[in-house]
């Protein structure tokens, strides 16, 4: 008999040009926790990002959610078939919270977030609003709508 297959998450990895200054934007702007750093010699680095250290990728968390960064030119040696493609997504990423979403934007906007599409109750029965990250990439927060 063969054994059921469970999908347990989907962790985005995304493409980014500077993996520090990316790091400080999730941590010090949205609120995410540094998990782990390789340095350019791929090396595990301790949780801290070092001054003038260049980094080639990341994970930062907050609760249950998860973010993977990594340097483009060792994503497009890590992945062949990204060897042409440019930094970017043609999409967003979302995010579902439990209660707090205005509370959040405004968190957001005190930290100087860029917010692209501020707050609305949508036809799916969210209430969400959509920032944009130091990378272009955006990202949506919504909490359901009782």
């Amino acid at each position: 008999m063969r054994k059921e297959i469970k999908f347990e998450k989907l962790t985005p990895d995304l493409m980014v040009s500077d993996v520090a200054e990316t790091v400080k934007f999730y941590t010090e702007k949205l609120g995410f926790k540094l998990k782990m750093l390789v340095d350019d010699n791929g090396k595990t680095a301790d949780i801290v990002i070092e001054n003038n250290k260049k980094y080639t990728y990341a994970m930062v968390a907050r609760d249950e959610v998860f973010v993977m960064f990594m340097h483009g030119k060792t994503y497009k040696k890590d992945i062949k078939a990204l060897k042409n493609v440019k930094k970017g997504l043609s999409g967003t990423l979302y995010c579902d919270i439990d209660g707090g979403v205005e509370e959040l934007r405004n968190d957001f906007f005190e930290k100087e977030v860029k917010i692209v599409k501020d707050i609305e109750n949508t036809i799916y029965r969210m209430k969400e609003f959509h920032i944009e990250d130091c990378n272009g990439y955006i990202i949506g927060f919504g909490e359901k709508v009782k």
